[in-house]
């Protein structure tokens, strides 16, 4: 029903993998293979191509669905449904972010100090970067003279000899540290998305597809963030643990069979489950299970 591609490149294997945790466990004959299959009755074709390509062959019809960073679909500048973040990157849950660097002894330390410091070089900046027509509107935008180059990779290196400064993508920052480059402005804050073709997504039968496959990638993202804590406790001690354990609703409570005391239940934060547990245990509890999620659908 829905033909889907899927980026290459950076995000290939964290899409991948959020893919099989959903359930929908992309196949392919090799690793280099650009073709794919999904065994599921909702998708009949997959492809996995770049990124930056994502957003155009989606608008223009050729796949239905597709998965790419805001910061392409704004570089593209095409038509295309979002049907929301998905909160994952290359490395982490956080967004990326598309950035304005300088060399780190520069003493420039904002766009506009920037556009001053052009116009006094013959009024021209040197820009390099993967992002030409964002970064021409942007700089556009606060009237800095620049001369934008496309850049095919190692955007980084070319300060200062064959730019003034860059336009780059950063999840962590490390890349632009190690080459000496300070960050001065963010032009976007960008999230993985799903995406969908603006005539597929106005059909009924394809929108409902599209939006229960959303069900099941962004249930296994959610699930990454929390587990399940099972435990029991007494009668007496059972105000004490339900204290102190959050969870997404409140607790489930089951009375134990003989009446021996009580069966609790909750999903918390998984960054807490250190804290919470020998917390749980000073309270009373005992019996005490961490379980690991696949899922969880609000």
């Amino acid at each position: 029903m829905l033909r889907l591609v899927l980026p290459k490149g950076s995000l290939e294997r964290a899409t991948l993998d959020l893919f099989a945790a959903a359930d929908l466990t992309v196949v392919r004959s090799s690793e280099v293979d650009y073709r794919a299959a999904v065994d599921d009755p909702r998708i009949s074709e997959v492809r996995i191509l770049r990124p930056q390509e994502i957003p155009t062959y989606v608008a223009d019809g050729l796949f239905d669905l597709g998965i790419t960073g805001r910061d392409w679909i704004e570089e593209c500048g095409r038509d295309v449904v979002s049907l929301g973040p998905l909160r994952y990157s290359k490395e982490t849950a956080n967004p990326v972010r598309v950035v304005l660097a300088v060399p780190r002894d520069s003493p420039v330390s904002s766009v506009d100090e920037l556009a001053a410091s052009a116009s006094g070089r013959s009024g021209v900046l040197r820009v390099s970067t993967e992002y030409p027509e964002l970064t021409r509107r942007f700089l556009e935008e606060h009237q800095v003279k620049a001369e934008v180059s496309l850049s095919h990779g190692a955007t980084e290196a070319k300060v200062p000899d064959i730019a003034d400064c860059v336009v780059e993508i950063t999840e962590t920052g490390r890349a632009l540290r190690a080459a000496g480059l300070k960050v001065i402005e963010t032009l976007l804050v960008s999230h993985t998305e799903l995406v969908a073709n603006r005539e597929s997504a106005e059909d009924p039968t394809r929108r409902h597809a599209m939006e229960q496959l959303r069900t099941l990638l962004v249930g296994a993202l959610e699930a990454r963030e929390d587990v399940l804590v099972k435990l029991n406790v007494g009668a007496e001690q059972l105000d004490a643990v339900i204290e102190v354990l959050p969870s997404l609703r409140a607790p489930t409570v089951s009375e134990l069979f003989g009446g021996g005391g009580f069966a609790v239940e909750a999903v918390v934060a998984k960054s807490e489950i250190n804290v919470l547990i020998p917390a749980l245990k000073d309270r009373g509890a005992t019996d005490i299970i961490e379980l690991a999620l696949s899922k969880i659908v609000h």
